[in-house]
C-alpha cells in the first residue's frame, strides 16, 4: 500500500517536472559581470501621493460663469518660494470684464478655511504690492502674490480668492 502512494507521488512528480519549460542557454542568465548595481535614490521627506483626479479641475459650469460675467479663466493658486508666497494666476478673456481684477482701489484677499488666515498681497519699500494693477489685455497671463509667512496655507488645501466683487472659491494649492 505504501509503496502505491508512493509510486503514485512520483508519477504526479514527473508530470510536474515534464511540465515545465525549460529554456535554451541562450535565454539564461549570463555569468559575464555587468555594470555594477546603482544606488538606490535618496527619499525625499515629502511623500509622494499618486492621484488620479486632475488639480484645480472646475465644473464647466464654474468656467462658463468665470467667462461670461468676469472676463477671466485659467485660475492656478500655487505655492512659491518654499512655501512663503502663494501666487494666483489668471488668464483675461474680456479685458472689459476683467477690469475690477486689476483695479488697484479693489485689494485682493486670499482665504483659506482650512487653515483660518486670510492672506493680503504683501507691499515691498522699492517694489510696491506684489500684483499686476496694469490695464488688462485679452489673451494675456496676470498675477498677484500673497504673502504666506508662516506657512499656513499649503499646497492641498482648498482657498478662496477675493478681488473686490471678485470670488473664486475651491481652489486647490499646487
Amino acid at each position: 500500500m505504501l509503496l502505491k502512494k508512493m509510486a503514485v507521488h512520483a508519477t504526479m512528480l514527473k508530470a510536474v517536472l515534464a511540465s515545465i519549460v525549460v529554456f535554451p542557454a541562450s535565454h539564461a542568465q549570463s555569468t559575464q559581470p555587468g555594470p555594477p548595481p546603482t544606488a538606490p535614490a535618496p527619499k525625499s521627506s515629502i511623500p509622494v501621493v499618486p492621484s488620479r483626479y486632475r488639480l484645480n479641475r472646475m465644473p464647466p459650469s464654474a468656467l462658463q460663469y468665470y467667462r461670461l460675467n468676469w472676463g477671466v479663466d485659467s485660475f492656478r493658486v500655487k505655492s512659491v518660494e518654499s512655501g512663503e508666497i502663494i501666487r494666483f494666476t489668471y488668464r483675461v478673456l474680456d479685458a472689459e470684464k476683467a477690469n475690477v481684477l486689476n483695479d488697484k482701489k479693489n485689494e485682493p484677499s486670499l482665504i483659506d478655511p482650512q487653515a483660518g488666515v486670510t492672506l493680503v498681497i504683501p507691499s515691498l519699500e522699492k517694489v510696491g504690492k506684489l500684483r499686476q494693477t496694469s490695464t488688462p489685455e485679452s489673451g494675456k497671463v496676470y498675477w498677484m502674490a500673497f504673502s504666506n509667512k508662516g506657512g499656513f496655507v499649503k499646497p492641498g488645501h482648498r482657498v478662496n480668492v477675493v478681488i473686490g466683487q471678485f470670488r473664486a472659491e475651491g481652489l486647490i494649492v499646487q
